[in-house]
Order: structure tokens, then sequence, then C-alpha cells
């Protein structure tokens, strides 16, 4: 039996049970709560542009530290730090722990973009996933890096979405009026997803709620010709299709258009150029399980996604439903290999570069070895692959920056960490002047961390002073987890302050000692 989100919400509402003790209660009876569903019909959360309502638990305490409600319309509240969500994912009953675990505020990479800088006011405005001080329940947050002060702004908090689970973290848009758009996602069907603009541009401080619904893996961009593209996930009967919605202004939308759905479903990466719009995604082989994601697919609009082509040119029929299509960049399958999505860019030319990493298995640890952080480069006539530089977990994540001069800047947790062949590790600069084929490394940034650091994530448009952020944590067991960036040069690492004093609205980030990490022996 399936217990929805929302009748355990309102239960424990009108009851006085807390959500531990509600939770106790199911499993007793033998139901199942929905935290843990990824798999069930999208329609069990029906859009809607009303939401949750604000109740008198929604104000109890955490601590010292109030509960926030299940989300704002108006004036969002201040917290006191920034702190971002632990979560893991498959315990592996090894020494690992788990299949990926640590500090995953900036998580996952198929949630762009998180960060974007407008310098109609010198500014980048960033959402993570946050939490309470004494609970690890998921918060969604919201602040800006003031480049002309050099100083960042005391996060907000948008809404509490009651799970630990990272899958539902936020991500961010800004319309050309500078209106800032929140999409706040589901891991699966069993929990609601939001679309919050805010009352005023550039303006963090007051929201507005739009619309109620359900949606995962969320990539909304705002292209200036199309207005906004949301390329998304939806789980049908547990396997993950790909879509897009489609909206002028963010009020209206599109009914989702269904892009691919192959086998079992897809991860995608997805980037805008110009005007048009690209997705490149693996695929989950039918009957082998969600672990298992194999070859490469590439597809593009050019008119808002209203018709799609492969690399060549060449119109595509959708959805996608053979696993060889004309959309089919490389049959990692025949090669026994695995292929794990990191991000999608374009040369200044306009050919796209899909950055991924290969590995022999799903486990972590040395015996699926070797995992390779690879590129795939369309040259004009073929598809250009090089391998860049090892990783140790299939989680490793690294952000590829193609400069107009066509160096390649790629930054990534592609050290080895404090907890070795989990996800993350020591953060690292790389370079490269011949479109992939050699790489040097220009300096690593942390080092003797405490913790792995993880999910380095660019901004769109990034100012040299806020050229990634990311977060830190311990990959094998629950911990807390800081945030931190760092500027193009990688010349040194800021940790966001953990705690802020009270009648600060904005204040100065703390820059690390030399290793990049504050604990650092």
């Amino acid at each position: 039996m399936l217990i929805n989100w929302g009748i355990t919400r309102s239960f424990s509402n009108s009851y006085g049970f807390t959500r531990p003790m509600l939770l106790a209660l199911l499993c007793a009876l033998g139901c199942y709560y929905a935290d843990f569903a990824t798999g069930d019909e999208p329609a069990k959360v029906a859009a809607s542009t009303s939401g949750p309502k604000t109740t008198e638990a929604a104000v109890s305490q955490h601590g010292d530290e109030p509960a926030y409600p299940d989300f704002v319309t108006g004036v969002l509240p201040t917290t006191d730090g920034f702190r971002g969500i632990w979560y893991a994912n498959q315990k592996s009953n090894d020494e690992y722990k788990y299949k990926y675990s640590g500090g995953k505020a900036t998580y996952p990479h198929q949630h762009h973009p998180i960060a974007i800088y407008r310098p109609e006011v010198d500014k980048t405005f960033f959402v993570w996933g946050g939490r309470y001080k004494d609970e690890n329940t998921l918060l969604h947050m919201i602040s800006y890096f003031d480049h002309k002060t050099k100083l960042v702004a005391r996060p907000r908090v948008l809404l509490d979405k009651h799970t630990s689970d990272a899958h539902d973290n936020p991500t961010i848009s800004i319309d050309d009026d500078g209106h800032i758009f929140i999409f706040s996602s589901a891991h699966g069907t069993a929990r609601p997803s939001y679309i919050h603009r805010s009352v005023r541009p550039y303006d963090i401080s007051e929201f507005e709620h739009l619309l109620t619904t359900n949606f995962s893996y969320t990539q909304p961009w705002h292209v200036p010709e199309h207005g906004f593209l949301f390329m998304h996930t939806r789980y049908l009967k547990g396997q993950r299709v790909l879509h897009i919605m489609t909206s002028p202004d963010g009020r209206q939308w599109s009914d989702p258009l269904k892009l691919a759905h192959i086998e079992s479903g897809h991860y995608q990466v997805t980037q805008p150029f110009n005007n048009s719009i690209a997705s490149a995604f693996n695929l989950h082989p039918r009957g082998k399980g969600l672990n298992w994601r194999t070859n490469l697919y590439y597809i593009q609009s050019d008119d808002g996604g209203k018709t799609w082509h492969n690399v060549q040119g060449e119109k595509l029929e959708l959805p996608l439903t053979e696993w060889d299509s004309s959309a089919l960049v490389k049959d990692y399958r025949a090669e026994g290999r695995l292929c794990y999505m990191k991000c999608l860019r374009f040369t200044p030319e306009g050919h796209p570069v899909i950055l991924h990493l290969t590995s022999n298995g799903y486990k972590s640890g040395p015996e699926n070895d070797p995992r390779t952080f690879t590129t795939a480069r369309w040259t004009g006539e073929e598809w250009d692959f090089q391998e860049a530089m090892p990783a140790d977990n299939n989680y490793d994540f690294a952000s590829l920056d193609i400069q107009p001069n066509g160096e390649w800047i790629l930054l990534g947790d592609t050290q080895p960490g404090p907890q070795a062949y989990n996800t993350g590790g020591e953060i690292a600069l790389w370079k490269s002047t011949d479109q992939g084929q050699n790489w040097k490394l220009v300096r690593q940034l942390t080092s003797n961390s405490k913790y792995n650091h993880l999910y380095p994530r660019k901004p769109v448009d990034a100012n040299d002073d806020f050229f990634a952020f990311w977060a830190d944590g311990h990959a094998r067991q629950p911990s807390e987890s800081r945030l931190y960036f760092t500027d193009r040069q990688g010349s040194a690492v800021w940790m966001l302050p953990p705690e802020i004093p009270e009648g600060k609205e904005m204040v100065e980030p703390i820059r690390m000692p030399e290793s990049g990490t504050a604990d650092a022996s």
C-alpha cells in the first residue's frame, strides 16, 4: 500500500504526530511511505496552480530554528547560515558503504542551471539543497554573490521538501526582465514539484507560487527567441522518460512533449547554444535495472523544441524508441561499458562536446576500474572521442568550460579524496589547448581535506569571481556539509559562512587556507 506525502502531512498536522512517529506507525501497518517511491505513475500528483497550505505545524521549532512551511508565497524567511544536505543512495554492505553518498547540496548534475550570473546587476544568483541545523531535511535555499562588494546575501528559504532526498534539489532560471524562477524537483512521483517566480526582478526576497505538478531532473532554460524551454524527466511505470515543456512567460505551459523513451529510459544533460537547445543522454537497457546505463545519444532543436534532429541535421521522429536511432553517438553497450553523463557544451563554432564518464560497473571500488572522464566532440564530420583523466567513482563530476579562444577548462573532483573510491575527492583545475587531446593539471585547489568535495558546478555565463561552487561531506557516514566557491583561475577557495550573525544581511565569504579546505592539516 502506497501512502501519499500529502495524506501523511495532513494526518500529522491534524493529530499531532511527528513524521518519525507516523512513519513508525505506517511501517507497523505494513504501508509503504511515499518518500521511498520512485516509479509510480506521475498522474498521482495532479497539476495545480495552488499548493499545500501553511499550517500550525509549519511554525513549530527545530531546536532554536523555526520549521519552514511547505512553501512560501510572499516574503521568504531567512536562515542563519549556508548549510548543505547530506544524502546517500543504495547501501553496498562493504567498506564504501553506499553506491554514492556525501554532501549533495549541488547535486545532481542533471539539475541545471543552479547558478546564473546577470551582468545587468553584477550578481550571481544560486540555489542549492540546504537543511536545518539539527535535522537533515531538505530545504530549498537561494542567495546571490554581489560582484561589486564581494559579499553574499543571507540565505532565504523557499520551502521544506519533507525529505532528505537530494534528487529533489532546486534549479533556477531568469527571464529577460530579470524575474527569477525556481523549479523544485521531485524524485519520482511520490512528492510534488513546484514552480515559483520572484515578485520583482533580480530580487530574492519575495516569490509567488505558479504551479504544483510533478517532474524530475529539471533543466529549465530561458532562450530569448523562444522563452522557457524546460527539459526534464517524467517517470512512467518506473522508467525515466525525457520530455520538454515550453512557455513564453513561465505562467502558461505547453503539454509535455515526449522526446525519448528507448527501452527502460534515460539520463540527460542539456545546454542551449544561441537559440538552439540540445540534449545528450544515455540508455537504461531493458531488463538490466536502472543501475545499468550505457550508450550515448545526441539530439538538437532549433525552433524552440517543436522539431528535433540529430547532429547531422537529419529530422527525428519523436519520441525516439529504438536503440539504434540515428541519434546514436556511441554504442557503449557493445563494449560492455557503462556511460555516466556529466555535461554538454559547445565550441565557438557551435559544435557539441559531451563530457561523460565510462566504467565497468555500478558498484564503488577498484574492481570496476578503469573509470575515465571522456569527451565526445563533433568535428562537423564525425565524433572525436578523447580520454581526459581517470576517476575513482562513477559519480565523480567535472564542469567543462570552452572559452572563446578555444581553450578548454575543466574543474572537477578529479583527485583522490579522504574517502577514496567514494563520490567526490579533491578539487582540481585542468586545461587543454588541443580540444581535449591532452590535459594539463593547472592546480589542485583542495588537499588534506576531512571530507570529500563534490559536484563543482559552473554558473551560466559565469563571472570570473564566482566560477564554480560545490559542497563537501563525509562520503561514508552522515556529516555536516559546507559550501564553497572559487574563481576562474582557481586562485583560492572561499567557504560560504555556515553561521551568520544576527542582523547581517550581506556577509563576507571565508577565504580558506592555501589547501582550500576548512579542515586542512
